[in-house]
C-alpha cells in the first residue's frame, strides 16, 4: 500500500468518528475485533513508561446501570453500547511510591541500583521541580492524563475498522468510585475513575463534522 493510500485510510477514520450518542443495541462488536481494540490502548505510552492506568470492561447489566445512575453523559451510551470500558488512573504513583519501584523492576526490567537512582533523583525532580506535583489531587491528575492517550488510540483503532465511540467525561467521580469500590473494582483505592467510553454501532448517521481550521490550530515558528 502506498503512503498516500494509507494516509488517506487514516484521515477517513478520523472523519468517521464522532462522538455517538446511541448506539445500535442488535450489534455486538466481534470479540477479536475488541480485543484489538483493547490491546491498542495496553500499547500506548505514558510518561516515564509507567503505564499508570486498568481498563474495565462493563457489561453486566446491573452494574451499567448502578453507573448510569450517576453518570449524567453516559444515558444514552450505557443501554445500548456493545461494550462499555472505565479507564482507571493508579492514584499512588509518587516517585517513592512502592507501585513505582515494583512497575520498574518487574515490567521495565531495570536493576534495582538503577531505580533507587532513578526514584530518588531523576523521578522526584522530574514531579517536585518540573511539573509541581506535590500534593494527592495533581498526582492522580497526571496520572489520569495518560489515560487520554489511551483512549485516544482506542478510539482511532475502533474508527479505523468501522467501529463508532465516544468519550465519557459526564459522572459525579465520587459517586462513581463508590460504585466501582462496591463491585471491588478499584483495588482497595489504588486506583480511581479517570475517564470512560462506550464502543458499538451508530444508530443513526451523524451530523457533519466541523473544527476549527487548520490555519487557526497550527502555528509554525
Amino acid at each position: 500500500m502506498s503512503s498516500e493510500k494509507k494516509r488517506q485510510e487514516i484521515l477517513d477514520a478520523y472523519r468517521f468518528r464522532h462522538a455517538t450518542k446511541s448506539f445500535d443495541p442488535d450489534r455486538k462488536i466481534p470479540a477479536e475485533e475488541f480485543d484489538f481494540i483493547l490491546e491498542t490502548g495496553r500499547l500506548s505510552p505514558s510518561s516515564i513508561g509507567l503505564e499508570p492506568w486498568k481498563f474495565v470492561v462493563v457489561q453486566n447489566p446491573e452494574l451499567r446501570e448502578k453507573i448510569r445512575e450517576v453518570s449524567w453523559g453516559a444515558q444514552g451510551q450505557l443501554p445500548t453500547a456493545s461494550h462499555f470500558v472505565v479507564i482507571l488512573a493508579r492514584r499512588d504513583v509518587r516517585y517513592d511510591s512502592p507501585s513505582l519501584a515494583k512497575h520498574m523492576l518487574e515490567v521495565k526490567g531495570y536493576p534495582q541500583e538503577l531505580v533507587d537512582r532513578m526514584t530518588g533523583e531523576f523521578y522526584k525532580s522530574f514531579q517536585e521541580n518540573d511539573f509541581d506535583l506535590r500534593d494527592e489531587r495533581s498526582l492522580f491528575d497526571w496520572s489520569s492524563k495518560q489515560t487520554y492517550i489511551v483512549l485516544g488510540n482506542m478510539m482511532t483503532a475502533a474508527a479505523e475498522i468501522g467501529i463508532d465511540s465516544c468519550p465519557i467525561e459526564g459522572f459525579h467521580r465520587v459517586k462513581l468510585d463508590a460504585v466501582l469500590e462496591e463491585a471491588g473494582l478499584l483495588e482497595n483505592g489504588a486506583y480511581s475513575v479517570s475517564v470512560m467510553a462506550a464502543f458499538g454501532y451508530r444508530a443513526k448517521e451523524p451530523r457533519p463534522q466541523t473544527r476549527r481550521t487548520t490555519e487557526d490550530v497550527v502555528r509554525w515558528v
